[in-house]
C-alpha cells in the first residue's frame, strides 16, 4: 500500500502541539499588573486561548479549578499586599502556559507551582498550584528549567541512623532553628552544604509540614500516629535531636500527615529512640 508522505507530514505536524504543548520559565516583573479574575472557568477568552496553546483538556481543567481569585495567598489578595511583595514576587518560580487577546492587550496565563515555590515567604506560598493572569509586558524570560538550579532536597537521610518516635507530644513544632548556632556549626561540620541547611531551616517549622499537622490544632488528634513515621537522626545537641522524616518512605501515611518532600522535626531527646548503629 503506498502512503502519501506529504499529508502524513500534515498530520503528525497538528498532532505535536496537543501532547507536547511547553510552559516557558517567566519572571513576574510588575505585580501590580496582576489582572484580579473572580473565577477563570468563567472567562471564555482563558479557555480559547489554552486550546490554542495545544494544553490537554486535564490541564486546562486544572487551570480552571483553581484560577480562582480566591485562592490567592495573603501576599496577593489586596492591592496595598501587591506594592508590599512587588519585590518578593519576582522570585516566583513561574511558567507561561498560554497567551490570549483581551481587548486591545495581551494576556499572559501563569502558572505558579507550588512545588517550586517552597522558598517564598509564608503569605506568597499556596497549598496547590496559582494561575495568575498579567499582562505580557509585566513579565520577562527567566531561565530555562534546565538552567534554572533546583531547590536543594535536604540532606541524604541514607547515612544516618534510623529514630523512632516514642513520645509524639515532645515535638518543638515552632522551633527556630535558624538562631541556634550550636546546631548549625554541627551542620555545617557534618559535611551539609549552605542549600542543604537552608532546606532544614525552612522545613522544620510546623508551617512547612502536611497541611493536616501544620498547626496545633490541626495535628494534636494525629499525635498518636507520628509513631508510624519513619525517620532518621540527623543532628542531637544538648537535649535535643533533629529528625529527617523522608517523602518516599511515609508514602502510604494518611493525607495530612504524608510530607510532599522530606521534613523535619526538632524533638526532645527523651522522646525519641535512636538506633546506636547505621
Amino acid at each position: 500500500m503506498r502512503i502519501h508522505c506529504p499529508l502524513l507530514l500534515v498530520v503528525l505536524a497538528w498532532s505535536v502541539p496537543a501532547a507536547v504543548a511547553q510552559e516557558d520559565a517567566v519572571r513576574i516583573t510588575d505585580i501590580a499588573q496582576l489582572v484580579r479574575k473572580q473565577d477563570l472557568s468563567q472567562d471564555a477568552a482563558v479557555r480559547s486561548g489554552m486550546q490554542a496553546a495545544g494544553l490537554d483538556e486535564a490541564r486546562m481543567q486544572q487551570a480552571l479549578d483553581l484560577g480562582k481569585n480566591a485562592n490567592l495567598p495573603l501576599g496577593l489578595s489586596t492591592d496595598s499586599a501587591l506594592a508590599a511583595n512587588s519585590a518578593a514576587v519576582r522570585n516566583y518560580n513561574a511558567h507561561k502556559v498560554c497567551t490570549y487577546a483581551d481587548g486591545p492587550s495581551t494576556q499572559v496565563l501563569v502558572k505558579v507551582p507550588v512545588s517550586e515555590n517552597y522558598h517564598m515567604p509564608e503569605d506568597l506560598r499556596t497549598r496547590q498550584d496559582m494561575y495568575l493572569v498579567l499582562p505580557e509586558v509585566a513579565l520577562e524570560t527567566a531561565l530555562t528549567d534546565a538552567e534554572r538550579p533546583k531547590p536543594s532536597k535536604g540532606p541524604d537521610y541514607k547515612r544516618m541512623r534510623e529514630a523512632k518516635i516514642t513520645t509524639p507530644d515532645g515535638v518543638y513544632a515552632t522551633y527556630n532553628l535558624g538562631s541556634d548556632t550550636t546546631v548549625l556549626a554541627y551542620l555545617a561540620g557534618d559535611g551539609m552544604s549552605q542549600p542543604e541547611i537552608d532546606a532544614v531551616i525552612f522545613r522544620c517549622h510546623e508551617r512547612n509540614w502536611p497541611e493536616g499537622i501544620d498547626s496545633f490544632e490541626r495535628r494534636y488528634p494525629k499525635l498518636k500516629d507520628f509513631k508510624k513515621y519513619k525517620a532518621f537522626e540527623a543532628a542531637h545537641w544538648d537535649d535535643k535531636v533533629l529528625l529527617v522524616i523522608p517523602s518516599e518512605l511515609n508514602k502510604r501515611l494518611p493525607i495530612g500527615l504524608r510530607p510532599h518532600m522530606d521534613i523535619y522535626m526538632v524533638y526532645a531527646r527523651s522522646a525519641v529512640e535512636v538506633k546506636k548503629k547505621k
